[in-house]
Formats: C-alpha cells, sequence, structure tokens
C-alpha cells in the first residue's frame, strides 16, 4: 500500500495544474526542510476544479494587474519560519466571540437566522461559493447540472483512483467544503488516513446551516455536524487567527467525532506567506509549510515504516543538513 498525499485547492481561479501542484509541492518541502527533514519528492495529486468555474487559468506571463488572468500571488520561498500560533488572551477573546456568533445567527435545529445577510454577503465577495450551493453548470458532456455534483464528483474520481493507498487529503479554504461534503456523502470503500484543513470557512454558519440541511439533521434533531466516517486517524485544522476566510476556528466545537472517536483537532499557526512585502495568512503557499503542519505530515510518512526505513531517513536527513 502506497503513501499518496491528495490536495485540493481553494476559493478563486488558479494557474495551471502542473503549475499550482508543483508549487503546493515545494511550499511542503520546505515546510519539511524548515524541521530539517528531508523526503525524496513526496508524491502529491491535484483535486483541481478552478476549471469548472473558470474558462482559463492564470498565467504568470501576464503583466497587467487588470488583466482578469493576471496572476497577483505566487510561490515564494518561506520569508521565515515562524512556530507555533500560542494561545493568547486575545486567542481565547476570539473563540467567545465564535460562540456567542454562533447562538445568534444559529438556532438550535442549525437552521439559519438572517439568511438574507448571508445570501448577501456570499453573493458579493464569494462567487464561487454561490454558484456551489446554488448554480447550474454545463459539464463535458454537454449536460446542464448543479455546480455541486460536476465539482464533487470530479473530487471524488481522484479519491476513487486511489483507494488502494494511505491518503492524506490537505484541504484548503473553500475546498474543505467540497472535501467535507464528497468524504460525509460520496467516500464509500475510501478510507483518509490523515485529513487537514487548513484556511477553512467549514464553521462559518450559513455553511454549517446548508450543510446540516443537505444531509437532513434537523430530521433528526442532532445539533453538530459529524465527521465523516471514512477518516481512520486524524483530522487536523489549521488556521491563523488573521485569517478572514476562516472566521470560525474551533472546527472542534462544530463536529461530533465519528464511529472511531475522530474530531477536529484544532491547531492556531501563523502563515507567514508574504509577497511584494504583503503579507496574505490566508495562502495555502503558507499554510502547507507551517511547522505544525510539516510535523502531521511526517509523521503519516514515516508511520508504519520499518525500523531501517525510518533509520535511513533520518540519516537522509543528517546528510542534508550538512549539505
Amino acid at each position: 500500500m502506497s503513501k499518496v498525499i491528495i490536495c485540493i485547492h481553494g476559493i478563486g481561479n488558479k494557474p495551471t495544474p502542473k503549475l499550482l501542484t508543483g508549487w503546493w509541492r515545494k511550499s511542503i518541502v520546505d515546510g519539511l526542510n524548515g524541521m530539517g527533514k528531508f523526503i525524496f519528492k513526496p508524491g502529491i495529486r491535484m483535486i483541481y476544479w478552478a476549471d469548472v468555474l473558470h474558462d482559463r487559468p492564470l498565467d504568470e506571463r501576464i503583466t497587467d494587474p487588470d488583466n482578469p488572468y493576471y496572476l497577483s500571488e505566487s510561490y515564494t520561498p518561506p520569508v521565515n519560519n515562524l512556530f507555533g500560533a500560542r494561545q493568547t488572551l486575545k486567542n481565547k477573546f476570539f473563540n467567545l466571540i465564535e460562540q456567542e456568533i454562533d447562538k445568534i445567527l444559529l438556532n438550535e435545529d442549525m437552521s439559519v437566522n438572517f439568511s438574507f445577510i448571508h445570501d448577501l454577503i456570499i453573493h458579493k465577495y464569494f462567487k464561487e461559493l454561490e454558484i456551489y450551493y446554488s448554480g447550474d453548470l454545463v459539464d463535458k458532456n454537454g449536460i446542464r447540472q448543479p455546480a455541486k455534483k460536476i465539482i464533487r464528483e470530479k473530487a471524488a474520481a481522484v479519491l476513487r483512483k486511489h483507494k488502494s493507498d494511505q491518503i492524506l487529503l490537505i484541504a484548503h479554504s473553500m475546498g474543505s467544503i467540497i472535501a467535507y461534503d464528497v468524504l460525509s456523502s460520496m467516500a464509500q470503500g475510501i478510507k483518509i488516513d490523515t485529513f487537514i484543513t487548513i484556511g477553512s470557512p467549514l464553521g462559518f454558519p450559513v455553511v454549517k446551516s446548508k450543510t446540516a440541511a443537505e444531509q437532513h439533521i434537523k430530521n433528526n434533531a442532532a445539533k453538530k455536524l459529524k465527521t465523516p466516517e471514512c477518516i481512520t486517524g486524524s483530522w487536523y485544522n489549521f488556521s491563523d487567527y488573521e485569517d478572514k476566510i476562516a472566521m470560525h476556528h474551533n472546527l472542534a466545537e462544530d463536529f461530533e467525532a465519528n464511529s472511531l472517536g475522530i474530531k477536529p483537532v484544532d491547531i492556531a499557526v501563523k502563515n507567514s506567506y508574504e509577497i511584494n512585502g504583503n503579507r496574505n495568512p490566508h495562502k495555502s503557499y503558507g499554510y502547507l509549510r507551517v511547522p505544525e503542519l510539516s510535523e502531521a505530515l511526517y509523521s503519516f510518512l514515516i508511520k508504519d515504516k520499518s525500523k531501517l526505513a525510518v533509520k535511513f531517513l533520518e540519516a537522509a536527513n543528517f546528510v542534508y543538513s550538512k549539505i
């Protein structure tokens, strides 16, 4: 059984699948190198769904910022390697605020209050999410279908190809919504050893409400969503408290454990992605190289390896660190 890292990108148009996959790999390797861990190129597969909503990818060769295909945020090497965003008084304050917001915006049956406000926010700022929830698109066979069905099937197809492998799934931003929906309803026969969400809006009240409605939780009188049964090892949720997309950082408060006792483990991190002097705490490349994520990823890569194989990796790590 091989190990594979499957990634699903977030909201917005993206560069070509090849370029995006290469930049995710570079970022992952940056993180491992920052820990002094040397891994031969890890096997990475990208669930690329930007082409469902956009007619062509972003192009790094375009220099005009007003061009709709201008790529404003490319991969950049790490500026520094910032360790743990510790649980400060400010973080605890945010946690309390999140709980109070949920009480105001969500009913006990997980229906949402003031839905017009949520719909207005999504319409203005998150067009892809609006299409995902309520739009129709023409698929590759010329058939008009709900957008979420087309996108989910694309994601599920990649997972099915690797159902015999040990899978670590990394989902960024809106990709975590898609991943959760697929794992909850389309993952028959697929096991996810480790699920990692980064910059995830899964805790946003309107997202929880729409997910609950689709899963008919209201009819079952449940008050929380549930960790998908196909997750067999761990679910880590990494978020930067300055990330405005990851509005609710405590997924452990929102998702019950599955039958294996697995539920989200929330870890606050410092996303140090920066380009042209501007920091973006939501960017995937920054999340992928935070030390806390690298630790989880390295643990997955060496899990179940023989003592000899681990010794070899440790020796390679030592030699690599001296180069």
